[in-house]
């Protein structure tokens, strides 16, 4: 690069005919042009012989004339923040020089609406869009509607989620509006300031001013994909969290923002050349969301270059002096040929000694801590409940759910004009129903606003009435046809939920391979690699009730050390899984089965007499211990009951006594709940557990415990007498009706569990067994990955958050299903000991599935694949800790295993563990491994800094404390506990994935026809069941028939050792050396640019195998040495005082991996 001055004396130079330099012209804002990509690119290209690199000044294209711009032959020129693209357009016309990005097309590039109309004449795919034109010219194309939870544009409908985008594309304040069923309010994105990208706002209405793009919302996981064009046939592309997740951008310790090379599947390829091709953009910038397996361009940059790339420089400037040459040098007669190069081979560690890679998690959880939940039935005829039920469609189903704020405002409309209309009658039908109309009244009208996670109505038609069932009701039934109107409200996530959620979904974190680079030294942080990395295939389900879905979006938030509120992570990160019963029930549809397990348990429970032999026989067939020990609290069930009834008398009048006392009236109690409504609830409980002859209603008894264990929990400051005895003696009576309700003996808790979770057992199936063609799995770019020591490993993990009906039925299955043979394995013997020692699967209750490769092993060998099974039953209960049963710890080691202090399984890089597989299952010791402390309000941690002595340093876990923490930042109002999560403890270790799959295979197909004795007779003979000690398979996996897997460096943790994500200790991380291995069969994959699903490593793009192409011209002898090129523009910093400038000689081949920065790699 050179002065004006040599410029001049250089194109006399030139037509004398004495080596003829072609010229590139560099025409954009200094910012742009001095920018460091800029610089690092121009300084390459200028190693080209016959290229001369002259950069305009600003003052220049600012204030001279066009026709006194400096000449050139080539023109790199773009448009930013005010360049006068105009005058740039003019020069072109004037000098006609070679553009490397069309000028004209810039035009387009600033207005979005012609930017997606590009894109959908090139047949890209877009997000279904519309535009609002608020012009008084084109008055058909500004119709907007806008309500509750959707808009209407020009007759489109968007519902919530949707984007809102000005039409200029200088304008970066896109508005993203959320539903009000995940909390409402919007997140509104901007340009970078320091840390943020997107602020969160409690406004849901749309700018009424302007004109905007309105767009359907992609759900991408929480990350965005940069794609980097240079010339068509190349593409850089980069990951970054999404804006849109919690606005918090995530930067390296040198404070630039962090991206991370992504691998870029055939169909993005050929999307990127159309991009480039179409806006006619050599050097072009684009953003992809990555949604439901399909690639959406939702946004065309212009030109944009990839910062902190050495290997993208590089590539740039060869591909741009190529073009160059290629396009002028015949015209300046200047003899030039693509020279050849030796391709890069790109670096893939391979794995050594004997370890286990995982390969997949999956884990079903239960919601954490709620308010109580309520609900009320009431029968409705008044024609204008049957007008509602019309209008929503109820007559297709005969059911219908209230849920948006538009619904229930109108049914709140229907019950204010009924109490009106009835004011004046004193039937007493009539006030009855006005008691019930009140009730549907208060609840609407709670909080002040509506909101579908507090509360929702469900309306079923009854052609003939509701049957009488009580003599005490109307001996004549009326036919007329009439609904069912059924209000539930309350069970909503509290703040200690969302705490218990969010530690545990850190905690979660220990059970994946630890971090390096930045995250090096932090325990935990692999999984967060994992995921930024694209190498962690993570998709999250939960149902669609409230509670559990804030509790997925909780837990996400830890998981992956997310920040702000929850609305736009529950949004972007959370799949509802309400489709085919995934992980939702209709409760209020009884099976036969279940039907009769009720009538039992009612019929049992309603004797006044102490248990007998017969009744333990009858009511616990299993033997299980804790269900025997709660009857034997029990005694009689009907006493118990007068005492329950007795003790919630006097807690009500306890509760009336304080309302009439001022001083204690307007007491605030825990999540903003008053003394009126726990009155309330208690008062409905009192009037529901006892009927007028008597008898008590036996399912009302979870309800109680229900909201006594809330009251002891987050109330007891209260100070209520009896309040723990009403407490112990109802959780009594709850560890029997609980799991009992899902069947009493061995065929009825089956048949119940195929009905509420066969659909959840086929997923989990195909989880492990890879097979969903629909999920495509997006991997890291290994050539632009240093400190990535195996960019070909992928680990998939699935979340399900449901209800306690699931945890129930899954366990279940596992327990009673089949698995093992207790009488031949002991592990899982002392498994299903521990199983029917919990007698509560409270909130947090976790069951995981870890899936495990040998890469030693053969493929077809039954010791490839390894399964171990997890179980955690949740959150701490209120008291007797000392009661709870032990287990045995986290992945205990077996008997022979040695460990030193030192020897703790090492998490904290991707270096295998060399510890031996074990070659047949641990022999449980009765104390874990694992020390459970008596201090559980901290986890401890090992030290980043490896020792012998093992330093700690420790963390606040989910530990009972007192929520007087309003000024650290928890958010919690009132005085409450937050109890702290039983460890993970391992119920197998040594399960084989073909057993685990001919288990699931045979639930499914029994599953199938569960009404079937034969069916339950067959699943229930477990005495032919081999056991896993002499196990020895039929038939030897042929290759096809295994499960495929990329055989890439593992994430690697050894087959047994201490490792829980919720004990007391984590596993130690050490921060030793890490040695890269080159893969012998690295070029076979990296030969293609389209491989099959199953290969190992997707191959590189296919413009990366033509380098060879993109050489430097050799330089001639006598000529000045490109090292020491002048500069053109006097801003240009000189090389000699700037040392970074200088450039090599020759490139260096072996840099692929070693020019990205540890911490910008990953």
């Amino acid at each position: 690069m050179r002065t004006d001055v040599e410029l001049h004396e250089e194109t006399q130079k030139s037509d004398s005919g004495w080596e003829r330099q072609i010229v590139v012209g560099i025409c954009a804002m200094m910012k742009k042009s001095m920018s460091k990509p800029m610089t690092q690119i121009l300084e390459r290209l200028c190693k080209f012989e016959y290229i001369t690199v002259v950069i305009f000044s600003e003052d220049v294209i600012l204030n001279e004339p066009v026709e006194q711009w400096p000449l050139c032959d080539c023109l790199i020129s773009f448009h930013s923040k005010g360049f006068p693209l105009d005058k740039a357009v003019s020069y072109a016309k004037l000098r006609n020089p070679l553009l490397i990005n069309d000028l004209n097309m810039q035009y387009f590039i600033q207005d979005r609406r012609e930017v997606y109309r590009i894109l959908r004449e090139e047949g890209i795919d877009l997000p279904r869009y519309a535009v609002l034109n608020r012009d008084p010219d084109r008055p058909q194309e500004c119709s907007l509607i806008e309500s509750d939870d959707h808009v209407e544009v020009n007759g489109e409908i968007f519902q919530k989620p949707f984007v809102e985008k000005p039409v200029c594309a200088e304008d970066h304040n896109v508005y993203i509006y959320y539903p009000t069923s995940a909390g409402g309010g919007s997140q509104r994105l901007f340009r970078k300031i320091g840390s943020r990208s997107s602020v969160y706002s409690p406004e849901s209405s749309v700018r009424k001013t302007g004109s905007y793009i309105y767009e359907e919302f992609m759900p991408t996981d929480g990350t965005d994909v940069k794609v980097y064009t240079v010339g068509p046939d190349y593409a850089h592309a980069e990951a970054r969290k999404s804006p849109a997740l919690d606005g918090k951008v995530e930067r390296d310790s040198e404070g630039k923002e962090i991206r991370y090379p992504v691998m870029l599947t055939a169909m993005e390829k050929l999307v990127a050349r159309k991009v480039c091709l179409a806006f006619k953009q050599t050097v072009c910038g684009f953003d992809l969301l990555r949604a439901n397996g399909h690639s959406f361009v939702c946004d065309v940059n212009g030109f944009s270059f990839v910062k902190n790339s050495m290997k993208y420089y590089d590539d740039c400037a060869k591909i741009l002096g190529n073009i160059v040459m290629r396009e002028l040098a015949p015209q300046f007669h200047i003899p030039w040929s693509i020279p050849t190069e030796a391709e890069d081979i790109p670096i893939v560690p391979t794995t050594s000694g004997t370890m286990m890679e995982l390969r997949c998690v999956i884990a079903v959880i239960r919601h954490g801590d709620r308010t109580p939940k309520q609900k009320m039935k009431m029968e409705v005829r008044n024609p204008m409940f049957f007008e509602l039920f019309e209008k929503y469609g109820g007559y297709k189903t005969g059911k219908l759910k209230l849920k948006k704020p538009k619904q229930l405002q109108e049914l709140l409309d229907i019950a204010r004009q009924l109490l009106a209309d009835l004011g004046q009658h004193n039937d007493c039908e009539i006030e009855e129903k006005k008691s019930k109309l009140e009730q549907l009244r208060t609840v609407l009208e709670m909080y002040g606003h509506f909101s579908g996670i507090n509360r929702k109505v469900q309306l079923t038609y009854l052609p003939h009435g509701q049957p009488k069932t009580s003599s005490e009701e109307e001996d004549t039934q009326k036919e007329d046809p009439s609904l069912l109107l059924v209000l539930k409200w309350g069970g909503e996530l509290t703040p200690a939920g969302r705490i218990q959620a969010e530690e545990l979904g850190r905690a979660f974190r220990y059970m994946y391979p630890g971090g390096q680079g930045d995250y090096a030294g932090f325990p935990g942080c692999g999984l967060l690699r994992l995921h930024s990395t694209y190498r962690h295939d993570l998709k999250i389900y939960a149902s669609d009730e409230g509670r559990v879905q804030m509790t997925a979006a909780a837990f996400a938030k830890g998981l992956l050390a997310l920040e702000g509120e929850l609305t736009p992570i529950l949004v972007q990160m959370v799949k509802s899984a309400n489709m085919n019963g995934l992980l939702d029930s209709d409760s209020d549809s009884l099976t036969g089965c279940q039907r009769r397990v009720k009538a039992c348990l009612h019929e049992i429970m309603q004797k006044d007499s102490c248990f007998s032999e017969e009744d333990f026989r009858r009511l616990a067939p299993t033997n299980s211990p804790s269900l025997v020990n709660s009857m034997k609290v029990v005694e009689n069930p009907v006493k118990t009951c007068d005492q329950v009834y007795t003790l919630i008398q006097s807690l009500t009048s306890q509760i009336r006594r304080k309302l009439e006392n001022p001083e204690s009236a307007d007491l605030q109690l825990y999540h903003s709940e008053t003394l009126e409504l726990m009155l309330q609830r208690w008062s409905k409980l009192e009037r529901d557990f006892r009927s007028k002859n008597g008898r008590y209603e036996i399912s009302k008894i979870p309800d109680i415990y229900d909201c006594v264990k809330y009251d002891v929990q987050h109330n007891s400051s209260l100070g209520l007498e009896d309040m723990r005895e009403l407490f112990r003696l109802s959780r009594a009576l709850a560890d029997i009706i609980i799991p009992q309700e899902y069947g009493i003996n061995k065929a009825e808790k089956l048949d119940i569990a195929y009905a509420y979770c066969l659909p959840l057992v086929k997923k989990i199936q195909l989880d492990l067994q890879r097979t969903h063609e629909d999920e495509s799995v997006n991997k890291l770019h290994p050539l632009y990955s240093r400190g990535v020591m195996s960019p070909g490993r992928h680990v998939r993990t699935r979340l399900y958050f449901t209800s306690e009906s699931h945890v129930h039925s899954l366990l279940n299955i596992f327990r009673y299903g089949g698995l093992l043979n207790e009488g031949k394995d002991e592990q899982w013997k002392r498994a299903v000991d521990y199983l029917g020692a919990v007698s509560e699967l409270n909130y947090m209750t976790q069951i995981v599935i870890m899936l495990y490769e040998d890469n030693n092993k053969d493929p077809s060998s039954e010791e490839r694949f390894h399964v171990e099974l997890h179980f955690s039953p949740g959150v701490k209960g209120c008291e007797d800790e000392e009661n709870v049963p032990l287990g045995f710890g986290f992945r205990p080691a077996s008997v022979g295993t040695q460990r030193d202090p030192g020897s703790l399984e090492d998490l904290s890089c991707d270096e295998p563990d060399c510890i031996a597989l074990l070659s047949e299952p641990a022999r449980i010791q009765r104390r874990s491994p694992l020390i459970h402390k008596c201090n559980t309000g901290s986890m401890e941690v090992l030290s980043e800094t490896f020792t012998k002595a093992s330093a700690y340093r420790r963390f606040h876990s989910c530990s009972w404390q007192p929520l007087e923490m309003k000024q650290s930042g928890l958010g919690f109002e009132g005085c409450s506990m937050v109890p702290s999560i039983h460890p993970l403890e391992t119920l197998h270790n040594s399960l084989s994935l073909k057993q685990m799959d001919e288990f699931l295979t045979d639930v499914c197909e029994n599953g199938g026809d569960s009404r079937t004795s034969k069916a339950l007779s067959t699943i229930l003979e477990c005495q032919s069941q081999p056991s896993v000690d002499n196990y020895l398979p039929e038939r030897v996996l042929s290759p096809a028939a295994s499960l495929r897997y990329n055989s890439g460096p593992p994430s690697t943790v050894s087959s047994a050792g201490p490792s829980s994500p919720t004990a007391d200790t984590v596993p130690h991380c050490d921060m030793g050396s890490r040695n890269s291995l080159m893969d012998q069969n690295s070029e076979e994959k990296f030969q293609l640019a389209v491989t099959p699903s199953d290969h190992p490593i997707k191959s590189l793009p296919s413009t990366l195998t033509q380098t060879q192409n993109m050489a430097y011209a050799p330089k001639k002898s006598g000529n000045t040495p490109r090292s020491q090129f002048p500069i053109r523009s006097s801003h240009l910093p000189h090389p000699d005082k700037h040392p970074g400038l200088r450039i090599p000689e020759a490139p260096n081949q072996n840099s692929n991996l070693a020019d990205l920065g540890a911490g910008q790699a990953e």
